[in-house]
């Protein structure tokens, strides 16, 4: 026999005392699962920002292409696309450009096949999109700025006003289903993006 079992069996202990008891106190069970709920929601909060971080990558990813696309664009045609509404009129033909659509549309020219972007970019989230403006001089369409929202809005790039607080770029809407303007910007070599507001 063990040495404890004989050293309990020469004190007088009653029988049922000898067994050693084993498993968990109710406390100890309760203790564990506050610490795993506690390092729970440390990693999902943690795991949402990187995935809102990199969303946001993928966005300005999107707009550098685009201003490459739209760089080759005026090179071509000597002035940057037409706008409507936010998006670009630049696909299709030269005598009847239509509106390209993000996510759906190619950023090309039918007539000489010279192809800009293969496929739009569309924002990752669904119910966001991305905004186009340009500015014409003289009937040219000389300038141009690209806007998206970014979902992390302690990000550099996000405009903030005196008190810390993110701004919007005016008269730009980067949702489909609200109103929303758009934090992040990228501008032609010769513009400059406007000053921006509260939201």
């Amino acid at each position: 026999m063990p040495t404890v079992l004989l050293q309990l069996l020469k004190k007088d202990v009653p029988i049922n005392m000898k067994r050693f008891k084993s498993g968990f106190t109710l406390i100890e069970l309760l203790v564990v699962i506050t610490i795993i709920g506690i390092l729970s929601s440390i990693g999902l909060n943690t795991f949402t920002s990187s995935q809102k971080k990199g969303r946001d990558t993928k966005r300005k990813g999107h707009l550098r292409q685009l201003t490459d696309a739209l760089e080759a664009y005026n090179n071509d045609f000597g002035e940057y696309p037409d706008e409507v509404n936010g998006k670009i009129v630049g696909c299709g033909d030269i005598d009847s450009k239509t509106t390209c659509i993000w996510g759906t549309s190619a950023f090309q020219n039918d007539d000489t096949e010279t192809v800009y972007m293969i496929l739009m970019p569309e924002d990752p989230t669904t119910g966001q999109n991305y905004f186009y403006d340009v500015t014409t001089t003289f009937g040219i369409n000389t300038q141009y700025q690209l806007y998206a929202r970014l979902e992390n809005t302690l990000d550099i790039a996000v405009p903030k006003n005196a008190s810390d607080e993110p701004q919007v770029y005016p008269s730009t809407t980067c949702s489909t289903t609200a109103p929303t303007g758009c934090n992040y910007g990228v501008s032609s070599t010769n513009a400059t993006l406007p000053t921006p507001e509260d939201e």
